[in-house]
């Protein structure tokens, strides 16, 4: 397992045990939030970094693991994902640090295991390396 796998499966999980309770009040939350991040006025990658400096500022680290992961799927780069992780930071003060070196662990395993799914890989390296 991966810290990755382990997210992802947990919470798939244990989403499918709490709608298994069947509560109108909480289905409707969990459809409410998915219809947010849909494309719109805003397209859905501005949407997940929106998401993400909110989830950073709110110190929520299940909420910041799930965006980035969206945040990756969106294809943003090393450099977009700094610039939110910035914003974050200077809203959300020093409390964030935590947080943000959390999300930098999370992102940097994100980035590993693509680079090693892809077809022709090589290893992921870390910024301003060459």
């Amino acid at each position: 397992m991966s810290l990755t796998t382990d997210f992802n499966d947990y919470r798939q999980r244990m989403n499918e045990r709490v709608l298994a309770y069947d509560n109108k009040v909480i289905k409707r939350f969990f459809n409410l939030d998915t219809n947010t991040y849909a494309a719109g006025a805003i397209d859905v990658k501005t949407k997940e970094m929106l998401g993400l400096a909110c989830s950073l500022v709110l110190r929520c680290d299940d909420c910041v693991k799930y965006h980035l992961g969206k945040c990756h799927e969106e294809g943003l780069t090393d450099e977009e994902v700094f610039e939110v992780f910035s914003i974050a930071n200077l809203i959300g003060g020093s409390i964030v640090i935590p947080h943000f070196r959390r999300a930098v662990e999370y992102w940097e395993t994100l980035r590993a295991e693509a680079a090693l799914a892809a077809p022709h890989h090589s290893a992921p390296h870390p910024p301003h390396e060459h």
